[in-house]
This record gives C-alpha cells, sequence and structure tokens, in this order.
C-alpha cells in the first residue's frame, strides 16, 4: 500500500447530500486501497445514510460535523461572511490545515469558488482561478477546457495564465509532456475575433506553450486541441449548451424507439450499440472540474451527480494529489517568466 492520500467531502453539497455523497465514498474506498474519506456534514443526516449502506466500520472513513449548509441559491459573500461552519467552509478548511490533501464538492458553485479563493489564497503568479474539465473527443479522448465560469470577464492576460495552468492539468493527469493549446474563437484565422481574443493569441503565440492558434467551437469535440482556453461567459454557455444538446439527443432517441413494435424491436436488436455509445459520451464519465490557481487542490462536482459520477470527481481528486497539480502549475509558471524575461 502506497502514502495514504485524504480527501474532505463535502457532504451537503448538491441536488442529493449525503445521500449521494456517502456511498460514492464508499464506491471510490472499495477501488482505492490508499484513500482516505473524511465524511463533512451534519452528523445525524451523515450517520442515517451510513447505516443504510449497511457500511462496516472502516478506519479510511471518518466523519468531522459542520452545523451548516450552503444553499444552492445563496450568494457566494453571503456564503463566505454567514456559513462559516458550513459544510463547504469545513471541507476547504482541512485541507488548509494540511489534514486533507484536497477537497471535493458539488456545492453552489460561486460559493465553493470564493470559499476556496479566500481560504486557500491563490498560487504565486496567478490572478485569478478558473474551472477546467474534459470533454470526450471523437479522436478517442478528451478535450480540457476552460475557464467554465469562475471569470465571466477576463483578460488576454488572464487567458494566458488559463492555458499555463490547463497545460500543466494535462501534462499531470494525461501523461502528456506537451499538450496542445488552443484559443477558442469564431475561427481559426488569425484575423477572426474580438481584440482581447487577439492579443491572447499574441501573448500565446510567444509563450512557453505548445500553442496551436484558433479553435472553434466544434474543435473541441473534433479533438483539435488537447487544452481549450476561453473566458468563463463563453465556457460556461458552450457547457451548457453541450449538455442541452445531449439530453435532447437522448431523448428523441428513446422517443424513436418506442414509436412503434418495429422501432422498438429495432431498439432491442441495437441495444449493444446504444450501451456503448453511451458509454463513450457519457458525463458522468467526466465529472470533476479543477478549481486551478489555488494554492490547494478542490474539485467541483456536477449538483445533479449521482455516485459514479460523485465518485469519478474523488478519483480527479486522488489524481491531482499524486501528481502535485499545483506545484505543476507553479513550474510551468516559472517556465513562462522565465521565458518572458529573456525576450
Amino acid at each position: 500500500m502506497g502514502e495514504q492520500i485524504t480527501i474532505a467531502l463535502d457532504c451537503m453539497g448538491g441536488d442529493f447530500g449525503p445521500g449521494v455523497v456517502v456511498p460514492a465514498a464508499i464506491k471510490a474506498l472499495a477501488t482505492n486501497r490508499d484513500l482516505r474519506v473524511i465524511l463533512v456534514g451534519q452528523q445525524p443526516a451523515v450517520e442515517q445514510v451510513l447505516s443504510e449502506q449497511h457500511h462496516n466500520a472502516d478506519p479510511r472513513l471518518t466523519l468531522h460535523h459542520a452545523s451548516e449548509i450552503v444553499g444552492s441559491d445563496e450568494h457566494p459573500s453571503q456564503a463566505l461572511r454567514g456559513k462559516k461552519d458550513s459544510s463547504m467552509r469545513v471541507a476547504i478548511n482541512l485541507v488548509k490545515d494540511g489534514v486533507a490533501q484536497a477537497c471535493v464538492s458539488a456545492g453552489n458553485t460561486g460559493a465553493l469558488m470564493a470559499t476556496a479563493r479566500f481560504v486557500l489564497k491563490m498560487l504565486p503568479g496567478i490572478d485569478r482561478p478558473a474551472i477546467c474539465t474534459a470533454l470526450p473527443n471523437m479522436k478517442g479522448g478528451h478535450t480540457h477546457v476552460l475557464d467554465l465560469g469562475a471569470n465571466v470577464d477576463s483578460s488576454a492576460e488572464s487567458l494566458l495564465e488559463f492555458a499555463v495552468m490547463g497545460s500543466a492539468l494535462v501534462q499531470a493527469v494525461d501523461n502528456n509532456p506537451a499538450p496542445s493549446v488552443g484559443l477558442l474563437n469564431i475561427g481559426e484565422e488569425e484575423i477572426k475575433g474580438n481584440e482581447r481574443v487577439k492579443q491572447a493569441g499574441q501573448l500565446l503565440a510567444s509563450s512557453a506553450l505548445n500553442y496551436a492558434g484558433y479553435v472553434e467551437g466544434d474543435g473541441i469535440y473534433l479533438g483539435h486541441a488537447d487544452v481549450v482556453v476561453c473566458d468563463g461567459f463563453v465556457g460556461n454557455v458552450m457547457l451548457k449548451t453541450t449538455e442541452g444538446v445531449a439530453k435532447m439527443i437522448s431523448h428523441y432517441m428513446k422517443l424513436e424507439f418506442k414509436r412503434n413494435p418495429l422501432t422498438m424491436l429495432s431498439g432491442l436488436i441495437a441495444l449493444p450499440v446504444l450501451k456503448a455509445f453511451r458509454r463513450r459520451i457519457d458525463p458522468r464519465e467526466y465529472n470533476g472540474a479543477s478549481l486551478l490557481g489555488l494554492n490547494g487542490i478542490v474539485i467541483k462536482s456536477h449538483g445533479s451527480a449521482d455516485v459514479l459520477s460523485f465518485a469519478n470527481a474523488i478519483n480527479e481528486a486522488l489524481v491531482e494529489v499524486k501528481k502535485n497539480v499545483p506545484a505543476l502549475i507553479t513550474t510551468q509558471l516559472e517556465t513562462q517568466l522565465a521565458k518572458e524575461q529573456a525576450s
């Protein structure tokens, strides 16, 4: 058994709270011998789910009581100032204090980002944090995209920082020594885009990164770059649109297969292909967005995550701890700074 890694889980966040987080923790523990989990939340609610799971006492699973809950629609500043004993805040505090090496939460994204930034602080040289996640592409792999909503209005310099952070993350989690970095734009030609994107393109072109140029929206799924950078407004709209299209396709496929006995039979025959297709694009397999730029590891799970989804977010946290992603980001920043000073 290797060195133990402890992850603090916000049990009260998301749509389902401990009903998903606790069984997800048990699932993750079963497949990761080096994992320790701290369940952070209101003790009666968490213990109730533990008893329903008929989970035998495991020394790797402990409970840390937190009396408050951050609501899904709560303003970030209100959660930060008024809920100091929330499950979210306590879980992040455990990372700050060195009790845990990472935190995973399905709670309010704005509150999570604000609290994590306040408690953990930013890495030296990083002005703004960014939310990054992986999306499947047609090359059989995935594309990491950031920012997905932490910053709705980013400067060209911030977009360069996002690129540095995304590149460091992909180097770590994908064992890719030189990931290609693309800048999301309305066209691939140099004349396309607004002034901020053009300025960011110039900064990226002269950076120490493996810059691949502009990438259009479909290029994310065609695999035109390993990392695609954009501001949080554009990134969040893109992500939500993707989720909506995926739900629409699933909805209409079900309707068509249920149209009449013949289509139902066709569906039955095609079931193995449909299951394989679903596994390939299943968003649950890509759950777990990284809050990059913090002096610590925080993973945001989708609020509607099920057990499989949340377990995958825990696994993402494990990988980032093992690879020490914040240290890699710092190293990448130092390389970038050295190049700027030399030029």
